[in-house]
């Protein structure tokens, strides 16, 4: 089970591009665009809750720790994102995450101080590394994505919901982000799809209750 862990679990750096979307209708050309000339690999409702130490433990390293259920319980993934870094519509952040049983998931959502006990590697790290000794969840948002492929890569298109409101977002994690950003950039143009680079992470919008 341990073996079966540690190739679930993914330890990066993740890099990505980040483009908002100007508004619901430049959302619905995107994937109408993508949708008509590249494969539709998935569309993904996703729920994520962020959780955090009871004195602050994570988030005063600017330390996110998200648990993601896709479509319902069909998946579920524990991550640990530490000083995500914004700029000119790209971004990064060093990134660990582990697949796990939606319904272990669910277990910690209903009591965090379950994540304390827990053997996952991911959690044994971090809330060891940081001396958590308890934790609280801080609530959290749905995502609506569209994955599409494009040149090899996946082209996430998402529609995130808060209580106070909706933002538009296209993603796509390369290890070339300035040419792919370009490229991008040329495609949103050439179909008219208004944009501009992301100036702050979905976790941002969401601690801070903006739109921006």
């Amino acid at each position: 089970r341990e073996r079966e862990r540690e190739r679930e679990r993914e330890k990066s750096m993740e890099v990505e591009v980040k483009l908002r979307l100007k508004s619901g209708d430049d959302h619905r050309k995107a994937c109408e665009h993508f949708g008509s000339r590249d494969e539709h690999k998935a569309k993904y409702f996703q729920e994520n809750l962020f959780f955090d130490g009871l004195e602050q433990e994570l988030s005063s390293k600017r330390v996110v720790l998200r648990i993601r259920f896709y479509n319902m319980n069909e998946k579920c993934v524990v991550t640990v994102k530490g000083k995500a870094v914004l700029e000119n519509g790209i971004g990064k952040a060093s990134e660990v995450e582990e697949a796990i049983d939606p319904i272990l998931g669910r277990s910690f959502v209903e009591n965090p101080e379950l994540m304390l006990e827990s053997d996952l590697s991911v959690l044994r790290d971090t809330l060891g590394k940081f001396g958590v000794k308890g934790l609280k969840g801080l609530g959290g948002f749905k995502n609506v994505r569209d994955v599409y492929n494009w040149k090899g890569l996946d082209i996430e298109v998402d529609e995130t919901k808060y209580n106070w409101g909706t933002v538009y977002e296209i993603e796509c994690e390369t290890s070339e982000p300035e040419r792919i950003k370009g490229e991008l950039e040329e495609v949103l143009k050439g179909q008219g799809v208004g944009y501009e680079y992301s100036k702050v992470t979905k976790f941002q919008n969401f601690i801070n209750q903006t739109l921006d």
